[in-house]
């Protein structure tokens, strides 16, 4: 299911052994969603002993040429030049995701509604990362990007006018959201919280020039505030807070909706699509673990794009839903499960012939099905 650029790129970097193990553990990870070690082992295909096959995928896990500089981000590279125009607007969202010990802190490019890893790491802590942490994580993005309109987006973990005032100095615009007992202050005004600012239900604000924190040194920025009104019945708990330095309420508040693809994201990686935190990998297996989840990720969510535009969801999942506007299924949704049926099929083709004999009068659906199949694998 690799796309032929990321062949060329692996290639490139890896010997033919080390090549054809990656190929494989993506197909694994495809039709499977497994990512531990164990499992992996017991389902690669090499006619050797378990053991054998267990320690062969531990010592690829730690190979210098597995690593996001090397391997990502060409992919990364190649994925903008090939969707996005120099200069375009790309939305980074930053996030962290916890499971048992394990901290990873991301950050990804947010795309249709989901959103692409771009750089991550393990913190070797629980709870909240700093502002050091952060800049490391940044940095490395930042100059990977550079040459484009770049807005970084943060939750209220984020919330630190630090943050925002390096971000600033970069050249970056940010969309922060802050908590509601933050102290702003306005022009001739003396400090308040953002909670006493009146924000109700359907209400919008703008405020620019402001002072935000007690903490001198950090210049003023803009407070887009806003609180969903009632829908279908549900209302938001509480607004949105928003420190930015995007000069229009609608900028700040259409880029901030935004980040909801970063969670969509860490749903596909973990319980719904790949299983990531049933990894029990150490850390450096564990960063690499990851970045096989992301070549695995992307490339469906590629092909499952490429899929919808030439009309072929219909044969993976439903198009429409009573009593449902969006789309169920997102496009790595399609991708993969595209990709299974298509590889179900090459399995079964004893089985699937006796279906044409027992109902021949299925036969033009079944040659129009067999050519969507053709389609399908001309994504890959």
């Amino acid at each position: 299911m690799l796309p032929q650029v990321y062949q060329t790129c692996f290639q490139s970097q890896l010997s033919a052994t080390q090549f054809l193990t990656l190929e494989i553990l993506i197909w694994l990870l495809q039709a499977y969603k497994q990512v531990r070690i164990e499992r992996l082992a017991a389902l690669f295909p090499q006619p050797i002993k378990f053991e054998s096959r267990r320690r062969r995928l531990q010592r690829f896990l730690i190979l210098p040429q597995v690593s996001i500089p090397v391997l990502w981000f060409p992919i990364i590279k190649y994925i903008l030049r090939s969707q996005c125009k120099k200069s375009s607007q790309l939305i980074i969202a930053i996030d962290r995701t916890q499971w048992r010990d394990k901290n990873l802190f991301v950050v990804s490019l947010i795309w249709e509604k989901r959103s692409l890893p771009i750089y991550w790491q393990l913190l070797d802590k629980r709870g909240s990362s700093n502002l050091a942490e952060e800049k490391v994580l940044l940095r490395p993005v930042l100059r990977l990007l550079k040459g484009y309109y770049v807005i970084v987006l943060g939750d209220r973990e984020f919330r630190s006018v630090k943050l925002a005032s390096w971000l600033d100095k970069q050249g970056v615009y940010f969309a922060i959201r802050q908590k509601k007992a933050t102290y702003i202050q306005q022009e001739g005004q003396d400090y308040q919280t953002l909670g006493s600012l009146g924000l109700a239900p359907g209400m919008k604000m703008y405020l620019t020039g402001v002072k935000v924190t007690k903490q001198k040194g950090f210049g003023n920025f803009n407070i887009a505030a806003y609180w969903q009104r009632k829908y279908r019945g549900t209302l938001a708990n509480e607004g949105w807070y928003i420190l930015t330095n995007l000069e229009s309420l609608s900028a700040a508040l259409k880029v901030y909706q935004a980040r909801s693809g970063i969670e969509a994201m860490f749903k596909d990686c973990k319980t719904g699509g790949y299983n990531l935190e049933g990894s029990h990998a150490d850390e450096s297996r564990l960063m690499s673990l990851v970045l096989i989840i992301a070549i695995a990720y992307t490339c469906a969510l590629l092909c499952g794009r490429k899929m919808k535009n030439i009309g072929l969801q219909k044969y993976i999942s439903r198009l429409t839903e009573l009593g449902r506007v969006p789309r169920r299924h997102s496009s790595f949704w399609v991708g993969l499960y595209g990709y299974m049926w298509v590889a179900g099929m090459e399995f079964l083709s004893d089985q699937v012939s006796q279906f044409w004999q027992l109902t021949p009068n299925k036969l033009p659906n079944f040659q129009r099905g067999l050519r969507a199949m053709e389609l399908i694998q001309s994504t890959f």
